[in-house]
């Protein structure tokens, strides 16, 4: 195992905007470890970036609780040999409903994926970095976090901690060498939303860039936070979302 070579954790990362991401650093060099729930995805995932040369591996997790999340950080670091470079905060659920049809349920079914997983992978990893006195840390959130929009109470709520946390790290981790930052994504196509395209492209048309984003769009933006093209940025939000925070 090559001890140089840069790990990233990459939570939700069999789909979606989570995979694209794997498979862009993958291309770099980078050893990317996938997490999620679906095993059949997973090891798609893995055995696609392996076909391309990148090296990668694939570890089934539903980040249900801090200790689900303390198995998967130390899971990662025994499969990079001892370190974990890179953490994209990824992997997250966004249902729809008012808040007075909100079941406690739902809440702490949310908030525990959304803000407890990425927390304490943070308190778990970043202390490891900081130690080697580097790393980067992205999380994922949305531009729902920035506007008030109605059903969206938990999701954005929950992106918008999420948000601030982003902050307290880079303050926290930041003179340690450890990069936090965050990319809050517009609109975008996915597998999962695959049935509501219709849907993203009546939402989009009047945003500046008239579409929804593709995924590997939002990954670019990830990467750059994620690897040594963004060496000055700390504690930034970058809106990526065809204009739609700026109209």
């Amino acid at each position: 195992m090559n001890s140089n070579q840069s790990t990233a954790l990459i939570t939700g990362g069999t789909s979606g905007i989570g995979r694209a991401v794997a498979e862009q650093l993958a291309k770099l060099g980078v050893h990317v470890v996938v997490a999620g729930r679906n095993a059949e995805r997973g090891e798609q995932t893995v055995a696609e970036i392996r076909a391309t040369g990148g090296k990668a591996n694939f570890v089934q997790t539903d980040l249900r609780n801090a200790q689900s999340t303390r198995t998967l950080a130390k899971r990662a670091v025994e499969l990079s040999g001892g370190h974990v470079d890179i953490l994209i905060n990824n992997a997250g659920i966004y249902p729809y409903g008012l808040t007075h049809e909100t079941k406690e349920e739902d809440f702490e079914r949310v908030y525990a994926l959304n803000v407890k997983a990425p927390y304490f992978l943070v308190a778990e990893l970043a202390p490891l970095m900081a130690e080697k006195g580097k790393g980067a840390i992205v999380n994922v959130s949305t531009n729902a976090a920035e506007r008030g929009i109605r059903g969206v109470s938990l999701y954005s709520s929950s992106k918008a901690a999420l948000n601030n946390l982003t902050k307290v790290w880079a303050a926290e981790y930041g003179p340690s060498g450890v990069r936090v930052n965050t990319v809050s994504p517009g609109p975008t196509y996915t597998e999962g939303n695959a049935s509501m395209s219709e849907t993203l492209a009546e939402m989009t048309s009047q945003m500046p860039a008239g579409r929804p984003a593709a995924a590997a769009e939002i990954a670019e933006a990830i990467v750059f936070l994620a690897t040594d093209r963004s060496s000055f940025v700390y504690g930034a939000k970058l809106a990526v979302d065809g204009g739609f925070t700026a109209i």
